[in-house]
């Protein structure tokens, strides 16, 4: 295999180039668990039929995990979005067409969306009180099952040169809402610091989709206290500012 080439360095992991491999290098300490769960899920998902990179196998290269998929070549829609700023209204409407796609594809196999968050409000360190109101909210909500990225933002989908896109990275997929869906998207633009961005992508995902932007929001405190649990320091105290809007009834 062929390390040389790297396109992507993250905090616990290395992706790099091999021919028409690409090799995503998980550190030493990255849970053997969280690596198959991964693959598990790319897997899964490549039977929805969806564009993503197909997977080829699960190795160890050099005493740390790896999950070897195919190489797209494109851009990704942030770079593009970047480097055609008067096409950002047409990128984005390829992102929540794409997302909307998704949505529309189920995968019975695929952990809950509402276990996970259930977990992660569990997790985080929010007073008792708060954590009641989160796991409350909750609960409320509709069940659904259909396909949820997860972290589904412009960085995530790579555009071949003849327009196709494929959406990368499946390691937070879950089956559920996809409003909460919507939700943590949202959370990503603002976070990116692309608040314009943020609330164009909302209003265009709640006209396709027709669904009330209030629904979308109900989940917002939800998504910023998952969220919390990642221990971004610089990210936190706007997240809470989020949490912060649930409603004491």
């Amino acid at each position: 295999m062929n390390l040389d080439k790297i396109i992507a360095v993250r905090n616990n992991k290395t992706v790099y180039r091999d021919g028409e491999r690409c090799l995503k290098v998980f550190n030493e300490d990255y849970s053997k668990a969280d690596v198959l769960n991964e693959a598990l899920n790319q897997a899964r998902i490549e039977e929805t039929g969806l564009n993503i990179p197909k997977i080829f196998e699960v190795t160890m290269i050099d005493g740390k995990w790896a999950i070897v998929s195919e190489f797209i070549k494109g851009k990704t829609l942030s770079q593009l979005m970047a480097d055609n700023p008067g096409k950002k209204e047409e990128y984005l409407k390829m992102f929540v067409d794409l997302q909307l796609d998704m949505h529309s594809k189920t995968c019975p196999m695929l952990n809950k969306l509402k276990d996970k968050m259930n977990r992660k409000i569990s997790q985080t360190d929010l007073s008792a009180t708060v954590r009641y109101d989160l796991h409350t909210r909750l609960e409320s909500m509709p069940k659904h099952n259909k396909v949820c990225h997860g972290d589904f933002n412009p960085s995530n989908i790579i555009v071949t040169e003849d327009g196709t896109p494929y959406i990368l990275d499946w390691s937070h997929a879950t089956q559920g809402n996809a409003s909460a869906d919507a939700a943590r998207t949202y959370l990503l633009f603002w976070l990116s610091g692309d608040i314009e961005g943020a609330k164009g992508y909302l209003k265009m995902f709640c006209d396709k989709s027709n669904t009330a932007m209030q629904y979308v929001q109900k989940w917002m405190p939800i998504v910023a206290a998952s969220q919390t649990v990642k221990g971004n320091e610089k990210e936190r105290e706007f997240l809470h500012s989020w949490i912060d809007v649930v409603d004491y009834e």
